[in-house]
């Protein structure tokens, strides 16, 4: 695991009490209140990724169902509520069978209905969309595969780099990236939603998008951004210029960070820490910055 941003009087003082792995960070974004680049009003949102349902290989993970079933249930027992709800990909596992493609993403859809929450947003992953170009997902959850959305005073962009064959945005999102961050402000904090990381973290692995720096470009000439995405099954931190990067956790499996293993590999379970490694995500964004909380599964 990285390692954990400075945290402050404030941000201690803010986090004392919350289970999990806190990371209080000064990513850019807003800091100070009433200031440019400051939300209208404090307020969180919950990542979820790589649920991955569908998937069966007990040597790895004996209770698919149990996982999601206890993501879900660390979000309704949440004190506060966040504001939304968001899952960053690989909804379900991958299979080549058109009509199981689409029975798994309703069956995850009813499932994840459990969450107690009106507002979820949901992405694809290379599971979900690459052998249809996306098509089951959009008829499933009737969602675009990339969009943006404002709340607060911050500006959303959830992009695609998943419903491609090979891991790429793509000229056409790329235009429409630039398009959409044209009518911001240079100071308006912009959170990004993806599934694969857009930086080359191991692209050996898959772990990367190939025209993803002409997306960190266009970003970069805003002051205030945050990338937070899935795919890797670890949580992760990397800095382009001053964008954060952050990878969240799987709830079905966690795969070997690089730099521990010569291939990419699915951890085993641990039957004597039971689903070690799997987690969710709760991100405050407030005047005082980002605070990112990685709630393990093991201790929910």
């Amino acid at each position: 695991m990285s390692s954990p941003d400075p945290i402050d009087r404030r941000d201690f003082l803010r986090l004392t009490g919350l289970a999990g792995v806190a990371f209080a960070s000064a990513l850019p974004g807003c800091a100070h209140h009433g200031a440019p680049g400051s939300p209208r009003r404090d307020f969180s949102f919950v990542q979820l990724s790589d649920i991955h349902w569908g998937y069966s290989n007990p040597k790895v993970n004996p209770e698919p169902r149990q996982s999601l079933m206890k993501a879900i249930a660390a979000v309704n027992a949440l004190e506060q509520a966040p504001d939304f709800i968001v899952f960053t990909g690989d909804l379900t596992q991958s299979t080549d069978d058109p009509a199981v493609r689409r029975a798994r993403l309703r069956e995850f859809k009813e499932l994840a209905g459990g969450l107690r929450h009106p507002k979820v947003r949901f992405l694809h992953g290379e599971h979900d969309a690459a052998l249809d170009r996306g098509e089951a997902f959009q008829e499933v959850f009737g969602t675009p595969l990339y969009s943006s959305f404002d709340h607060e005073g911050v500006h959303f962009i959830a992009l695609d780099n998943t419903s491609q064959p090979a891991p790429v945005l793509g000229e056409v999102q790329l235009d429409w990236l630039k398009a959409d961050l044209s009518r911001q402000t240079a100071d308006t904090p912009i959170v990004v939603l993806t599934h694969r990381p857009l930086f080359p973290l191991h692209p050996q692995w898959d772990w990367a998008t190939r025209d993803g720096e002409a997306a960190i470009t266009l970003l970069s000439a805003y002051r205030n951004v945050s990338v937070f995405y899935g795919h890797i099954h670890h949580e992760h931190r990397h800095v382009t210029g001053h964008i954060v990067h952050r990878a969240a956790l799987s709830t079905m499996f966690p795969l070997s960070p690089v730099g521990t293993a010569t291939q990419k590999t699915q951890l085993p379970w641990d039957a004597a820490a039971p689903f070690k490694g799997l987690g969710t995500r709760r991100v405050a964004v407030g005047a005082a910055g980002i605070t990112v909380r990685d709630m393990p599964l093991a201790s929910s």
